[in-house]
């Protein structure tokens, strides 16, 4: 009887200590480059990351009849930290870019109702630009944006409230999108909290459609077609934004400029962008459209000084805010082997073109990029080689060399 009752014991300690094993054997961390280091506990239910990358890029430009310049710099230095917890149906981000002097990008958290809503508060990249300002800084087509990401946006990020869906109907996806933000861009405070914002709130929305189902998994968030769509995918897009009382000159800032009414008070204009875009791929092939035109209004008995004695003058906005239209196409061929050919052009179309003073001037832009893919967009080695043509007669060649490693 004692030795059963020994063996027994015996045996539920062993069992005990297996179980415990099993238990902390659920906890698992693992490292793949391009994936960051990634911890998950508990089963899965609760995961946390680190990860980030580097652009180290070399740039020459120069503009006709003017000696050239060249740039050695690391064009992006991002680190992020990230985590989900799944039974309480929460996430986090946050990502910083030590190349820029106010490194905060994006700070955020998010709850999840269902698998298909999100609702994040914070400031984070919105989705009411442009469709390539809606991807992150890694997986660019080209070593740049195009000058309709950076003439109309700077960082794309911005403090607010955003609400994010995604649906599938037969064999077709909807992704509606709404915020309300700032109207400040990112770190809207600046350096202390006597910094107040200006104006109002900014609100927001975009649509996308995937007539054809969603892009393969890998595939989405980017604009070259890595993973070589076997049948041909698109999504189709909308984008708008309403900013109530802007005083930056593309509404991502503030106090960088002020008009009045005539009782000397303060008087912002209000700023609109729309955004149309149209995104292929089959195949390796990859074609992108987008299209963009921003107005003011709310100029009515407004004036540049606070004596209320100068009156702006119509086109005068367009010294104030970024005024007008502007076209983006983006045609590009990736290999199995991870060789890319790209080609851009743009131009840009001021409101008011026989005005000198406008800050966006007439432009076209052609651009010429090659890339090679050592690990999918994770290590890669990325070239372009772009003529930029003003309507003032002066042309400006720049080429890139930028090398990304993201870890």
């Amino acid at each position: 009887m004692k030795k059963i009752f020994v063996y027994v014991a015996l045996f539920l300690s062993v069992q005990f200590v297996l179980a415990q094993e099993e238990k902390i054997n659920t906890n698992k961390a693992d490292f793949e480059l391009g994936k960051g280091l990634q911890f998950s506990f508990e089963d899965g239910d609760y995961q946390f990351k680190i990860g980030g990358f580097i652009q180290p890029s070399y740039t020459y430009s120069k503009t006709e009849d003017q000696k050239g310049n060249s740039r050695f710099r690391s064009k992006r230095s991002y680190f992020n930290i990230s985590g989900k917890a799944l039974k309480e149906k929460v996430s986090f981000f946050i990502q910083t870019d030590f190349s820029l002097d106010k490194p905060l990008l994006d700070a955020w958290v998010a709850y999840h109702p269902t698998s298909a809503i999100s609702i994040t508060v914070g400031q984070k990249r919105t989705f009411t630009n442009s469709r390539e300002m809606t991807y992150n800084e890694d997986v660019l087509q080209f070593a740049d944006r195009s000058m309709v990401s950076r003439m109309f946006s700077d960082t794309g990020r911005e403090f607010g409230l955003y609400l994010e869906g995604n649906f599938e109907w037969k064999n077709a996806g909807f992704v509606p999108q709404l915020a309300v933000t700032s109207g400040d861009g990112r770190n809207s405070f600046g350096s202390d909290s006597r910094d107040a914002d200006k104006g109002g709130l900014k609100y927001g929305g975009r649509l996308d459609i995937y007539p054809l189902g969603y892009f393969s998994e890998g595939n989405k968030g980017m604009t070259a077609d890595l993973q070589h769509e076997s049948s041909l995918k698109m999504v189709i897009g909308a984008a708008a934004s309403y900013n109530d009382g802007a005083s930056n000159a593309i509404g991502e800032g503030h106090g960088d400029f002020i008009i009045y009414n005539e009782d000397g008070e303060a008087q912002l204009p209000d700023y609109r962008k729309i955004y149309t875009d149209l995104l292929l791929k089959y195949q390796g092939f990859s074609l992108l459209g987008e299209y963009v035109n921003t107005s003011a209004t709310g100029l009515d008995q407004t004036f540049i000084n606070e004596a209320a004695s100068l009156p702006l003058a119509p086109q005068q906005i367009s010294s104030y805010l970024v005024i007008g239209d502007a076209w983006n196409t983006q045609l590009g061929y990736a290999t199995l082997t991870g060789y890319s050919v790209d080609l851009r052009y743009t131009q840009l179309i001021p409101e008011f073109d026989d005005y000198s003073n406008s800050i966006l001037q007439d432009t076209k832009a052609y651009t010429l990029g090659f890339s090679k893919y050592f690990k999918n967009n994770a290590f890669k080695l990325q070239t372009s080689f772009s003529r930029i043509d003003y309507e003032a007669g002066v042309n400006e060649f720049r080429g890139e060399l930028l090398l990304q490693l993201v870890f």
